[in-house]
């Protein structure tokens, strides 16, 4: 063994040197890949109704109750809300009482996509065509020449809920946004890229085949809308009650020769949505309450009735509260949260908006965000130096692998997550997440190594006995 000079000594004792996943166990995609086989199930639900009508019957199977307010929950049981089926609540009952503190992980369910205007369905061209209103931040130019699903539910006039899941199945119709060929795009081609497909652009073909007989007006439009009254029992009225979208109908796939990749629609934020769902079911008896949440709205703002800026999650805790004779302030003050959101990749094709020594790479682990927002730090949850401290030390204790970083490079831009809305409540707050290449993309990418890390992040600080102490 070749010795080390005193510089090379005081180097590995002094000096941080990240490691990838790989260097540290490289075994570790196996156990990996058997965990996401169960993530790319999850990725098929690509709407926040669709997630919770997922996830509620998997939390029956492991023995979880809806919450019944007034009850005495013993150390190990195991309940659920449903917060307007966009939003759900999972609990695991901890040793101690709440007045102690919970320990929350919260991710979003919802990602950009097309949302439906009130009035969608028109007809151009002897063509009929469904008008969008695109719901977060995406570039609109990605969205044209993709296969695209259909899904939502419809309040119907006669009394009825149906739910509208098409386009995603082999048998079934694919739906596209098209585009201008490139022999006659040279004025579009001239335009920036925020220009070059612009909203009231993305119009989804749905169908061009007309209704027979010569004395109706539109009969494109009613032949496709005679295949959804056949199909769902919709009239073009029942648009007005409705919630539909589209999203890309591309199914979760290993990506890679070495498949240690995934590539899906909406990552951003399942990935972190999965990792926390599982280590909440893997949770059995803790020290403190776990409070797992999946939140919706995030995407625009996180307003709403199901947003997290929504007084439920902190009526959840009030009731939790007066279950065991509390106050909630008191419980909010001595809880901590892990904001589960993702974080943006290293991208080599795009070195020039990071900043190599603060952002996050793939295979490296989940990415600890001290803070957010844009520039000055505009607009972020800016966690403590004991937030930090006490986060990392679990995960140090618990043989976690993690990195840290910043969305960018701090002039260009920024993002924020729901850290500041937990935050608010007097919770010590702190980001990690998934780092994720070709974010808010109609298909994106992670690490399936970063994903089941941060499985294990969640369930070290579920299952931490180490109390709050700042």
């Amino acid at each position: 063994m070749v010795k080390k000079t005193k510089g090379q000594t005081l180097a590995d004792d002094i000096l941080a040197c990240p490691k990838s996943l790989a260097e540290k166990d490289h075994g570790l995609m196996e156990k990996a890949s058997d965990f996401c086989e169960g993530y790319k199930k999850f990725l098929s639900n690509k709407t926040e109704r669709e997630v919770v009508s997922y996830a509620v019957p998997i939390l029956k199977e492991h023995g979880y109750t809806e919450y019944s307010r007034g009850t005495k929950y013993k150390p190990g049981s195991k309940f659920y809300r449903i917060n307007r089926g966009k939003t759900l609540l999972m609990c695991t009952k901890g040793k101690k009482p709440v007045s102690e503190g919970v320990r929350v992980a919260v991710a979003h369910i919802d990602s950009p996509r097309l949302d439906f205007k009130p009035h969608p369905l028109f007809q151009d061209a002897d063509m009929a065509f469904f008008k969008t209103h695109y719901y977060g931040g995406i570039k609109k130019y990605q969205w044209t020449t993709i296969p695209l699903s259909i899904r939502g539910v419809v309040h119907t006039s006669d009394g009825k809920t149906v739910t509208v899941r098409i386009g995603e199945e082999d048998d079934e119709p694919s739906f596209l946004i098209t585009d201008l060929l490139p022999h006659l795009a040279q004025n579009q081609m001239r335009k920036t890229a925020s220009e070059v497909v612009e909203g009231e652009q993305l119009n989804i073909l749905i169908g061009s085949w007309p209704f027979d007989d010569e004395k109706v007006k539109e009969r494109v439009k009613l032949a496709v809308m005679q295949v959804l009254n056949e199909k769902y029992g919709i009239k073009e009225a029942d648009f007005e009650t409705a919630e539909l979208c589209a999203v890309p109908a591309f199914k979760p796939r290993d990506m890679g020769l070495d498949r240690s990749m995934v590539a899906a629609y909406g990552q951003d934020d399942s990935s972190c949505a999965y990792a926390q769902f599982m280590a909440e079911l893997d949770t059995k008896t803790p020290e403190y309450t776990t409070l797992t949440i999946f939140a919706d709205k995030e995407e625009t703002g996180s307003d709403g009735v199901t947003g997290m800026r929504s007084f439920f999650f902190r009526d959840f805790l009030e009731d939790l509260a007066q279950d065991e004779g509390c106050e909630v302030r008191h419980v909010l003050q001595k809880s901590l949260c892990l904001s589960c959101d993702v974080s943006a990749a290293f991208d080599p094709a795009y070195p020039e908006v990071q900043e190599r020594n603060n952002c996050c790479y793939l295979n490296y682990g989940p990415c600890i965000a001290k803070y957010d927002g844009s520039r000055g730090k505009y607009s972020t949850n800016d966690a403590s130096a004991e937030m930090m401290d006490h986060v990392i030390g679990i995960f140090r204790d618990a043989g976690v692998s993690w990195q840290i970083g910043e969305l960018g490079k701090i002039d260009l831009g920024g993002g924020g997550t729901i850290a500041s809305e937990i935050s608010v409540h007097n919770i010590d707050t702190v980001d990690i997440g998934v780092p994720v290449l070709s974010m808010h993309a109609p298909v994106e990418v992670t690490s399936k190594a970063d994903v089941y890390m941060l499985y294990k992040a969640v369930h070290a600080f579920f299952n931490s006995k180490k109390p709050k102490d700042f």
